[in-house]
């Protein structure tokens, strides 16, 4: 069968890489076709565009680019009619996906959703779209689950797909690992300050700005895949700061803290049980929309699953050096270490355990065979 599979982001790059890794097994004779990343495209499968050149940050932005994304979305229409595949699969990113499920779902396309859209974190009023426009929805948080009962629409909870992503990672020896990107023997604080070039802009100054208040720790940037070293080059002041590029999960392993730009990296750091402060910073202009509009108690995914706050989150102004330097101290406490790691396991169960993507690959398969 022909599956059309749109992912945008590293993180969706990820999912979408082990869902096609899932629908071959499902579907030995599977075509696929995508938008996503060079994770998908190792998974197997055709490449139509890459998610870096849609990576547009903010309401700000998004307005400045509004003639660039009308192409992608008139270019992405045009193919999957060119391409009719027997399922449109959407994975997160719902800016973009839920106007192409709209127009697919009037074309006569089966349209299948895998990560719902945070329709749960603000305007919930797009529920009436999903409801409409998409065949069936995959959620990874059991929260998730809940808020679509509440809106009279039944979904699949399938569990996490980082629960499998981190179980089945190649392990890695610390000391080869120390010596392959000359780490001294101070313990890690790792440094994971987002994936586009404006956020890590806005993260990564503050961050490095308390190397020297910790001079037994060595610090350690995590780089994105999308970005180059040249870009952080420019941050790095100090000779107990190193760059490691896309080995955020062997970082994570041999870290005694992080500082976690707010996202997906904030669920992987507590499932690897690091200790982390959670920070976020955007434009005035777009903190100024998304308060109005965002309705959730908390940002980031460990508070939300777990309805309570385990980690401390320092939001727009309260992200700054007095504060980050105040909350890296308190997670170094082994008193409070004890806690958090309590916490991070009862976070593990309350994922739904393994084997999220060939869940929903099985789901998928077998709902267009039927």
């Amino acid at each position: 069968m022909k599956y059309y599979i749109l992912a945008g982001e590293a993180s969706g790059d990820l999912h979408g890489s082990n869902l096609i890794k899932a629908l071959r097994k499902e579907d030995t004779n599977a075509n696929i076709r995508f938008w996503g990343g060079d994770l998908m495209q190792e998974a197997g499968g055709t490449l139509v565009t890459h998610y870096k050149e849609r990576a547009f940050m903010g309401f700000s932005e998004v307005i400045m680019n509004l003639s660039k994304i009308f192409k992608f979305i008139s270019n992405c229409k045009k193919d999957i009619k060119t391409f009719n595949p027997d399922v449109v699969i959407f994975i997160d990113n719902s800016g973009f996906n839920l106007r192409i499920a709209k127009w697919a779902k009037q074309e006569g396309f089966k349209t299948h959703y895998y990560i719902s859209p945070q329709v749960w974190a603000s305007r919930a009023s797009r529920v009436k779209a999903i409801k409409r426009d998409i065949d069936a929805m995959y959620v990874i948080l059991p929260f998730v689950e809940d808020f679509y009962k509440k809106h009279d629409y039944k979904v699949h909870f399938v569990g996490h797909p980082l629960i499998d992503g981190i179980a089945n990672r190649e392990q890695i020896n610390p000391n080869q690992f120390r010596k392959e990107y000359a780490l001294s023997e101070k313990p890690i604080i790792a440094l994971l300050p987002g994936s586009r070039k404006q956020e890590i802009k806005k993260m990564l100054s503050v961050m490095l700005s308390l190397v020297d208040d910790f001079p037994d720790y060595q610090f350690v940037i995590a780089g994105a895949p999308s970005q180059d070293y040249s870009f952080y080059e420019t941050f790095i002041k100090s000779e107990n700061v190193k760059f490691i590029s896309n080995k955020t999960y062997d970082l994570l392993s041999v870290s005694t803290a992080a500082l976690v730009t707010s996202g997906t990296a904030t669920l992987e750091t507590a499932l690897f049980k690091v200790p982390q402060v959670v920070c976020y910073k955007g434009s005035n202009i777009s903190y100024q929309i998304a308060k109005r509009i965002i309705t959730l108690k908390f940002i980031s995914l460990v508070n939300l699953v777990m309805d309570k706050e385990v980690v401390t989150e320092l939001i727009q102004n309260n992200f700054n050096k007095k504060r980050l330097k105040k909350e890296l101290q308190h997670i170094l406490n082994p008193e409070t270490r004890k806690k958090l790691f309590i916490d991070y396991y009862e976070l593990e169960k309350a994922l739904g355990g393994k084997g999220a993507s060939q869940k929903t690959a099985s789901l998928i398969y077998n709902a267009i065979k039927s």
